[in-house]
């Protein structure tokens, strides 16, 4: 059921986006949280499937009784956070067929939908994938999900509590309506305004969810002011480009830099794990992730990750910012050793002699390393990298871009197969075609060996060459 929660939360989340693209003609996060969970949804589905799993046969009763349970529920709950929060989270007043001010009939409707969703189509599959998992990463993953979405609630809901108060402090309403309006008052609006709503990532964020806190005369003053104070704050971080023909190559936040931060991070890991194995293990030893080149990906993946998560919110503190790039390496290390085991059977690291370890595949120690290095990158290394990258003339930038993406994903392939080959190669497999014997001869145990040192076996952790010999 907790599986059933973050999946609903997630899907709903998705939903919520793919609706605002439509209505809208963009697409922003409009959520209560900050990560890309719903938990309404998820709350509404495993209550749904509580009180009608054992009506699997009726998908008629499960739909009327979803709409009903689950709209009495939607009603209480937003006159609930009205209350409490003094805005409304949602509001269906001008809209058609609306049943008073927090549901409408096809809002109903939609409802019914997604009782008969869960009852009937995720959780049987669901059910069955999980069985495939290991009981002990299905509930530690599914503990870090329900924990990250809980602190998400706690920071947002206090977040608007505190915000709800700070706009009362922007100044009297009619003063402001009135025509003799000083400029220096309107700049010292201006200024508390910027404190509010820009200061604070998780204060802009509750603006979308709620857009009723800047509905009144006092905000929509100054509403047009926000644009313009973003992208001042931006130009402390990054080059600001106003007009799109002004724009360089990978201007801003888009895939050609992110692409190019990944093969920066890629790189530099590799130069980071080679100089630690100087070091921690008195000889030079090649450290990859990859057969062509210096590259290991799990560096560049982090350094995406971390730049897409806290591309905007380099304004929060070292310390918040050093424990956010931990919690977020640390778990993406994790990930990443557990699809290498799943897919390839294979591991390149394991830290289970190492005190606090989870399941060997992070520990402490590694998220203490991943929170400074994420700290060094949001602080130094990505602004400079930012705007060497936009450097690089448009034309060619476009043409190496789209050869180096290609180049990457051909690296990657021949990575996996090269070592499933090699995994393969060590329990006596011979080639079963042509291809295979051109993979065995081109990347023989003696290259792999010395690409991949620290490779194990999954199961019993054994070299893979040593298992050949015995």
């Amino acid at each position: 059921m907790l599986w059933c929660f973050v999946t609903l939360s997630f899907l709903g989340w998705v939903f919520n986006m793919i609706h605002s693209f439509i209505s809208e003609k963009k697409i922003y996060n409009k959520g209560f949280l900050t990560l890309p969970f719903c938990p309404s949804y998820g709350a509404g589905g495993v209550i749904c499937y509580y009180v009608f799993h054992n009506l699997a046969d009726n998908i008629f009763i499960t739909f009327i009784g979803s709409a009903l349970v689950l709209s009495v529920l939607t009603v209480i709950c937003g006159a609930l956070l009205n209350k409490i929060l003094g805005c409304k989270p949602w509001d269906y007043s001008g809209m058609r067929f609306n049943i008073g001010t927090y549901l409408t009939l096809p809002n109903a409707m939609m409802l019914g939908l997604l009782g008969v969703f869960t009852v009937h189509m995720l959780v049987p599959p669901l059910n069955l994938l999980l069985n495939m998992i290991p009981d002990s990463l299905s509930l530690i993953l599914v503990l870090i999900f329900c924990g990250m979405i809980l602190i998400d609630f706690i920071f947002s809901l206090v977040t608007i509590i505190r915000l709800r108060k700070r706009i009362k402090h922007l100044g009297n309403e009619a003063e402001l309506l009135g025509t003799g309006v000083s400029s220096e008052k309107l700049r010292e609006i201006e200024k508390n305004y910027n404190l509010i709503f820009t200061n604070s990532p998780l204060r802009k964020r509750m603006v979308n969810a709620f857009p009723e806190l800047k509905s009144s005369g006092t905000v929509k003053l100054i509403t047009a002011k926000l644009e313009e104070i973003k992208i001042d704050n931006m130009k402390e971080y990054e080059t600001v480009y106003e007009k799109d023909e002004d724009k360089p190559f990978a201007a801003g936040f888009c895939f050609a830099k992110l692409f190019a931060l990944f093969l920066i991070g890629s790189f530099l890991g590799s130069c980071i794990e080679t100089v630690y194995a100087i070091f921690a293990e008195g000889h030079l030893e090649l450290r990859v992730g990859i057969v062509y080149g210096p590259f290991i990906p799990v560096y560049g993946g982090g350094a995406v990750l971390l730049t897409a998560i806290l591309y905007k919110m380099y304004k929060l503190s070292d310390t918040l910012l050093f424990v956010i790039s931990a919690f977020l390496g640390a778990f993406f290390e994790y990930m990443c050793s557990w699809l290498q085991e799943t897919v390839l059977g294979t591991v390149s690291w394991d830290y289970s002699d190492m005190p606090l370890n989870i399941n060997g595949r992070t520990s402490l120690m590694y998220a203490f390393i991943w929170g400074f290095l994420g700290l060094i990158w949001v602080r130094y290394l990505y602004p400079f990298a930012s705007k060497m990258i936009e450097r690089i003339p448009k034309k060619q930038g476009s043409v190496i871009t789209a050869f180096l993406v290609i180049f990457m994903i051909y690296n990657g392939s021949v990575t996996m197969i090269a070592i499933s080959r090699w995994n393969l190669r060590s329990q006596g497999a011979e080639p079963a075609n042509s291809f295979e014997s051109y993979i065995d001869e081109k990347f023989d145990d003696e290259r792999m060996s010395l690409l991949f040192p620290h490779m194990r076996y999954s199961d019993d952790l054994t070299e893979i060459t040593a298992g050949k010999k015995e």
